[in-house]
């Protein structure tokens, strides 16, 4: 069954609450990627707290004429499903395969990125930031939610948790793990403050193995955790080997 837009809301308070009280940002993404199978449960769920202030608060929006529900329908799916990483992977594949664009990108985000038509609302005053194998870069919001929309759609759940925004400041490398991603102690780790004024990117390592590939197959390898930085793309086995 399709998700609503008060499925999506509710199942993003509800992760978000469960995030903030458990810590387990993994739990959180987990929870919003199995939500279309949730409707297979015999039982019904109670929302949360949370949940039912977001849509008590939806209604009262839509009762005064500040939002227009078909316009919000209209956006989340938008970003939900039109937008969302796809468009970051392609700038990624792309500062990949083209050397020059890459400089273009980490001197002037902005205008690279526009280059391949993306930008606009929620994406303006972009930097990428770029890994490599000495340095690995990760994106936070300390203050709320701030998230490059045109290149990687909405933000997950897990972005907007409290203990997500204050940890990975205060304990990056604990953060990562809990991601399943370890890093040796002589790689310096980076952590990126996104606001209102600036929105950041994180520019992947370019897997080995990929040499051959073309801009198309490079952007199916591109994740949206790896764009946030709580991810590395791992390396591509080559035909035939074990």
């Amino acid at each position: 069954m399709k998700s609503t837009r008060r499925d999506f809301l509710t199942t993003a308070a509800t992760a978000a609450g469960a995030a903030a009280a458990t810590g387990n940002f993994a739990q959180a993404d987990d929870h919003e990627h199995t939500h279309g199978q949730a409707h297979h449960h015999d039982h019904q769920v109670v929302p949360s707290d949370m949940a039912l202030r977001v849509k008590s608060l939806e209604s009262l929006l839509v009762e005064k004429g500040l939002v227009d529900r078909a316009a919000l329908d209209t956006l989340i799916d938008t970003y939900e499903h039109k937008i969302g990483p796809r468009n970051g992977a392609q700038v990624v594949a792309r500062a990949w395969s083209d050397p020059a664009y890459k400089q273009r990108l980490l001197t002037d985000a902005d205008k690279a990125i526009a280059e391949l038509g993306y930008g606009g609302q929620q994406g303006e005053h972009m930097v990428v930031v770029e890994n490599t194998p000495a340095v690995h870069n990760m994106v936070v919001c300390t203050l709320c939610s701030c998230y490059p929309w045109p290149v990687l759609g909405l933000p997950p759940v897990w972005y907007k948790s409290a203990p997500y925004r204050s940890r990975s400041v205060i304990d990056p490398r604990g953060v990562l793990r809990e991601f399943g991603l370890t890093l040796s102690e002589d790689v310096e780790v980076r952590v990126w403050d996104s606001t209102a004024e600036v929105r950041y990117l994180v520019l992947p390592e370019r897997p080995t193995g990929t040499e051959g590939l073309s801009e198309a197959e490079l952007m199916t390898l591109v994740t949206r955790d790896s764009m946030v930085g709580v991810a590395k793309i791992p390396a591509r086995r080559k035909e035939g080997v074990a």
